[in-house]
């Protein structure tokens, strides 16, 4: 049995479903109840749980660029040397930037 795909396809079942018209009368009935909130009082009172960081201090090791390392002159972002690939006129890019 041949099968045409190109033909238009219609459902099995028939479906019931809302026209664009009854939609848009919900949409507009349903938004006129939408409360007048300023964006400064919604982030104000939300609060995350245990968010005091007044106290911490952030400490990690940084570590020097390593000699199988560069620095891309695109995206200033320090690569392995496997991921070197020179761009116009020898400058040394990243593979992602080229």
């Amino acid at each position: 049995m041949t099968v045409d795909y190109d033909a238009p396809r219609r459902p099995a079942v028939e479906t019931e479903e809302p026209s664009l018209d009854e939609l848009a009368g919900r949409r507009i009935d349903s938004s006129g109840a939408v409360p007048d909130l300023d964006e400064a009082d919604a982030v104000e009172s939300y609060e995350l749980p245990g968010a005091d960081l007044s106290d911490e201090e952030l400490t990690f090791r940084v570590v020097p660029k390593q000699p199988d390392e560069f620095t891309c002159s695109s995206c200033f972002l320090v690569q392995h040397r496997s991921r070197l690939a020179l761009g116009r006129s020898g400058t040394v890019i990243c593979t992602d930037c080229v």
